[in-house]
């Protein structure tokens, strides 16, 4: 049974001006392996804003947006063996989760050069 459904759209510039300026900013929203995934990266801009996008879709598809002491590191967005984004949890985005009986999580990925967007459902 779907729980919630929810997408988003960034302009990958507003994400290189973050991840190139000195605020913290990538360390704060990403973990490790998102970025060692994304840093050698060709366009790792767009790889960052994709997996941006994937963090707020899976907030829109929770129902609750950036609340509850959730932080966008504790979703992250790792791809299996083919390439295939996933989106793994801790933290308190894990409890929340795991509170409200949830047991899927279905994420896709898109980038172009000048925008990223994600769509995120979530099943019960």
């Amino acid at each position: 049974m779907i729980y919630g459904i929810g997408i988003d759209v960034i302009e990958v510039s507003r994400i290189k001006k973050q991840i190139e300026g000195d605020t913290g900013f990538k360390n704060k929203v990403f973990s490790a392996k998102e970025i060692e995934y994304c840093d050698p990266r060709r366009n790792k801009e767009q790889n960052f804003a994709a997996r941006y996008a994937a963090k707020e879709a899976f907030f829109k598809a929770l129902g609750t947006g950036w609340r509850f002491g959730m932080e966008f590191k504790e979703i992250e967005v790792l791809n299996d063996e083919l390439g295939k984004p996933e989106i793994f949890l801790s933290g308190k985005a894990k409890d929340y989760f795991d509170g409200k009986g949830l047991k899927r999580i279905h994420t896709t990925m898109s980038h172009i050069k000048e925008s990223a967007t994600a769509t995120v459902i979530l099943e019960k």
